[in-house]
């Protein structure tokens, strides 16, 4: 299937679910945020599997380990590595948890798909533009802090390989501020599915979830070796990895 073909197949979908989307929104103005949530639950892992599926096809394996790492209750900052698009339904789809991540400003422009991430709590930002970035960082530590959770790559950019390139400190600002438990997620292998052939292909995905990394209550000192330490734990789970600048 090509790109084109999966896009499509992906947007009918979306189309076919208009009405649960706009179910949520009323809850929403409602102000009823728990049975809106109990929904978007419900329906986005859905997505996420059918993304899988339409991508890399029903014969992508994804192998998962480490899911009882994953906190029952509360909220999470989820840091992986970042291989290739599909990183983000893999993560939902494996997890069984929703959750919002810093995405791009344009992407509100697709109506169909930044709706749903406005539902999982996801935080836009102007990549060019510092004073909304302040403020996009602040909401997106608001939003940790009413539970929700989110997933950072601070890498910053897809890899579209096995290598893991060096992370970004102040990413992990987010987990400081709130003082959120940080659950490293090693991703192997998503590049395979659309990044390194430039089309939808089927492959074999491993998917680690490490046991979470303390935040809270810790010093200058030991949130300077928070970074390296969630790093390392991360490429210890990829094969013959190498970091690069």
């Amino acid at each position: 299937m090509t790109f084109a073909g999966a896009a499509l197949k992906i947007a009918i979908y979306l189309i076919k679910h208009q009405n649960i989307k706009r179910k949520c929104f009323r809850l929403e103005k409602q102000g009823k945020l728990s049975d809106r949530d109990a929904i978007v639950k419900k329906y986005v892992p859905g997505w996420a599997n059918y993304v899988i599926d339409v991508v890399g096809s029903k014969k992508t394996v994804v192998n998962v380990k480490g899911i009882e790492n994953i906190p029952n209750e509360g909220n999470v900052v989820f840091v992986a590595n970042h291989q290739g698009y599909l990183d983000i339904p893999l993560i939902i789809s494996s997890s069984g948890r929703v959750m919002g991540f810093i995405a791009k400003y344009e992407i509100l422009r697709i109506p169909l798909l930044s709706g749903w991430m406005k539902l999982m709590q996801c935080v836009f930002l102007k990549r060019k533009s510092p004073h909304q970035s302040v403020e996009a960082m602040n909401k997106a530590v608001d939003t940790i802090k009413k539970g929700y959770s989110l997933v950072i790559f601070p890498e910053g950019h897809r890899s579209r390989s096995n290598e893991i390139k060096e992370f970004h400190p102040g990413s992990f600002k987010l987990a400081f501020r709130s003082e959120s438990p940080i659950v490293p997620v090693t991703i192997d292998g998503s590049y395979h599915l659309y990044e390194e052939n430039k089309k939808p292909m089927p492959g074999t995905v491993n998917i680690t979830f490490h046991p979470p990394v303390k935040t809270a209550g810790l010093t200058r000192t030991q949130q300077n070796e928070i970074p390296d330490k969630v790093f390392n734990i991360i490429k210890a789970a990829l094969p013959q990895v190498t970091a690069s600048n």
